[in-house]
């Protein structure tokens, strides 16, 4: 690297003994190198600047994986002379630890990608996995295998994960097992579990961590998703099955976040940044559903900067989610952050905590969810150690139950459970961990959800990002006519009239959406709106009249509801006034004041790429005075020969197209029927489907093309067929498939 600055004698002794004086000198790139890796510096070789380094996949720096440049110019910690620092092979947890069983081949070290099998003694049954492999994330694959037998215990032999030793053998209600890990390993999670009543141990099972051991997007997501998805929707879950393993939180329950961000020296401005737009994310992702929480939001070094109190939210003011993003978004890092107080932080959140508690009462404490995030490296050398503290948020917390109380699961109350700990690798797996998080199968029945690219690169991300996308072909005497189409319900899939012709019959139509149980689904039944007539106005000079160009597809069977396989929000619904986090008793009216409140309305719908690759269009509904100079251009689509617009648009229609102010992409043939959509927050609402358009500038069927001057795109207003989506897919007078809740007005 051609920025090594070597400092002169003079001046690295001026360093030495005259630092009081700010007279300083940077540090050297001398022995620095890593074999087979290399090194990034945060500040060049600059004071306070981190030097990281980076390996390949399945390797991690050694002996030490940071070093810190200090005031004097020299490394903290400095290169040894006789272990030169390299790269070296991922090394995994002894799992020579399970009792009454072998673990094949025995080794004195398992490294990554080294295999190994499990076998019990006789009269003993397996639990768990009897093949891992080391993982390159310095983790087992699969679950601890353990060795038990009926023994009459009231729990099961709670087993003894890779690295760790146990104490405790018997396993009655009130008896504790305590884990502890062999030498270079720490612990992760609690150390103690205690047998209860129900025959389940408390807490999570712990883990033992190599300094170079990491979490994965996956394995965080999941830990942290379970602990809060319930919090998040007063929907049940999908699965009763799951109940056991779920914490729930009922209506009335609160829901408190508490965050903090490391600012400290040994943190790059840059990392900083990447969490406060973590930060942002999350918030906007938590947003999408139907609870709203109390954040409190600081940033911390030797000091504590507290940018969002949580207590104003128990102070009756209103604290808008937009605020709050503004809020951190535009905090500013000063320039000396020296220090780390960590118990600083854990101090100041009990401190809310025990007001909170004060100011809602002990039985109303009991409702509250507690989560807390921090983004730190996690090392501190000012306040002392924040175990004691963090004990004493447990503590308050679980409440010091007593009795029959003791004996529930504590987890209930902890946001994050007993695992509050997690290391992610690079803060560029935040988007994936939240992408995770909000992504649960237990509320894979919220409309609208879907996950977010910057660019969609693949079939499968396509299916995610839109999962209520239908491909829609209908096969007659006459040829082949293919749309798009929208799930609205797991049973129906809202598509345009016009795609049918008269004659065609359900086994004429094929629907593709790749459930997994087979993308191809047969069709019951479709349902034209009956007000829908193409040659109603011939006579008025308009000789394809698309008003009321709506149609339900009927679905055989169910479509089977995952992450990546969800209905789309639509008008008028409950699902939707959720999403659109509507309080109390809400209307069709606020729906629509609040989707379709601007003159110049920016909306989106899909075409055709390549394979199964979709390309979302971008266009511009005219609404209020701007619309009548819109649909103005209806006149101009051939054949058209009525002289009043509103002849071949009517008040159904929203109108897109142009370059005035901007310029919109027009809509191609293969669009039709596709949802025309406007996504809020994470939440995708179909606001109308593509209907007609006044030029063909398509080459192709379909295809990202843009608007010319005077072409124009008529979109049916979904908020004006209400009473034809609300008579089939909210008719909860039939048993043949589940409804919809609509609204009453």
């Amino acid at each position: 690297m051609g920025f090594a600055v070597h400092c002169s004698w003079l001046a690295a002794l001026l360093c030495l003994h005259f630092f009081g004086g700010q007279v300083c000198c940077n540090c050297t790139e001398e022995k620095m190198e890593i074999e087979g890796g290399h090194y990034t510096l945060t500040k060049q070789l600059q004071k306070g600047s981190l030097l990281i380094y980076h390996c390949p996949e399945g390797y991690y720096p050694y002996p030490v994986m940071t070093r810190l440049c200090q005031h004097d110019g020299s490394w903290r910690k400095a290169p040894r002379k006789f272990t030169p620092q390299r790269c070296r092979v991922v090394e995994c947890p002894d799992p020579t630890v399970m009792e009454y069983g072998e673990v094949s081949p025995p080794q004195e070290n398992y490294f990554v990608n080294n295999e190994t099998t499990y076998e019990c003694y006789s009269g003993y049954t397996m639990r768990g996995s009897a093949r891992r492999v080391c993982l390159p994330n310095g983790k087992w694959s699969g679950s601890t295998p353990i060795c038990g037998r009926e023994s009459g215990h009231s729990c099961a032999d709670p087993g003894i994960p890779a690295g760790a030793s146990r104490a405790g053998n018997i396993f009655g209600i009130d008896e504790t097992v305590k884990y502890s890990c062999n030498s270079n390993l720490f612990l992760v999670g609690s150390s103690e579990r205690v047998c209860l009543e129900n025959g389940q141990w408390s807490n999570k099972e712990p883990a033992c961590y190599y300094k170079h051991t990491y979490d994965t997007s996956l394995e965080v997501s999941q830990a942290f998703g379970s602990s809060i998805r319930e919090s998040l929707t007063t929907l049940e879950s999908l699965n009763d099955t799951q109940a056991g393993k779920m914490i729930r939180i009922s209506k009335n329950g609160t829901l408190n976040i508490y965050i903090a961000v490391d600012i400290s020296e040994s943190i790059e401005k840059e990392d900083v940044n990447k969490a406060k737009k973590a930060i942002i994310t999350l918030i906007r992702k938590i947003s999408s559903f139907t609870v709203n929480p109390n954040y409190e939001i600081a940033f911390f070094s030797s000091a504590f900067y507290e940018v969002v109190n949580i207590l104003d939210f128990f102070n009756e003011q209103h604290v808008k989610r937009n605020t709050i993003i503004s809020i951190v978004d535009n905090f500013k890092v000063g320039q000396k952050n020296t220090g780390t107080d960590l118990n600083l932080v854990f101090k100041n959140f009990l401190d809310k905590m025990a007001f909170i508690k004060q100011r809602v009462g002990t039985e109303q404490f009991k409702e509250h969810r507690h989560v807390i995030i921090l983004f730190t490296d996690g090392a501190y050398n000012m306040g002392g150690s924040p175990v004691p503290t963090v004990a004493r948020i447990k503590n308050m917390v679980y409440m010091n139950h007593t009795g029959e109380q003791e004996t529930q699961s504590r987890e209930a109350y902890l946001g994050l459970g007993p695992k509050h700990y997690f290391r992610i690798k690079a803060f560029e797996e935040l988007q994936e961990t939240f992408d995770l998080i909000i992504d649960e199968e237990e509320v894979k029945g919220l409309c609208g959800l879907h996950k977010e690219y910057k660019e969609v690169t693949s079939s499968q991300e396509a299916r995610n990002k839109y999962p209520w996308l239908a491909s829609i072909t209908i096969q007659n005497k006459d040829g082949s006519t293919k749309c798009f189409g929208s799930l609205v319900n797991p049973y129906f899939v809202l598509t345009a009239a016009h795609c049918f012709t008269f004659g065609d019959q359900p086994k004429d139509v094929k629907v593709q959406i790749d459930d997994g149980q087979g993308r191809e689904k047969k069709v019951k039944n479709f349902i034209l709106h009956p007000k829908y007539n193409i040659t109603g106005k011939k006579d008025k000079g308009v000789p394809e009249f698309y008003d009321y160009d709506v149609a339900l597809i009927q679905l055989e069977e169910y479509v089977q509801i995952s992450s990546s396989v969800r209905p789309i929000c639509i008008p008028c619904t409950q699902e939707t006034s959720d999403a659109l986090q509507l309080v109390g008793v809400s209307t069709c009216k606020q729906q629509e004041e609040l989707l379709l409140r601007n003159a110049l309305e920016r909306v989106s719908f899909l075409t055709k790429k390549s394979g199964n690759l979709v390309d979302e269009k971008d266009a511009h509904a005219k609404l209020g005075a701007l619309r009548a100079n819109c649909i103005k251009h209806a006149l101009e689509a051939p054949n058209i020969t009525a002289t009043d617009p509103k002849v071949a648009v009517t008040d159904n229609f929203l109108c897109t197209g142009g370059q005035d102010p901007f310029r919109d992409h027009v809509a191609c043939k293969g669009d039709s029927g596709g949802a025309v959509f406007k996504n809020y927050e994470n939440r995708t609402i179909q606001v109308a489907l593509v209907s007609w358009g006044t030029k063909n500038l398509c080459k192709w069927e379909s295809g990202k093309v843009e608007s010319d001057k005077t072409s124009r795109d008529f979109h049916i207003n979904l908020f004006r067929v209400v009473d034809f989506l609300k008579g089939i897919l909210g008719n909860d007078t039939q048993h043949e498939y589940s409804t919809l809740e609509f609204l009453k007005d």
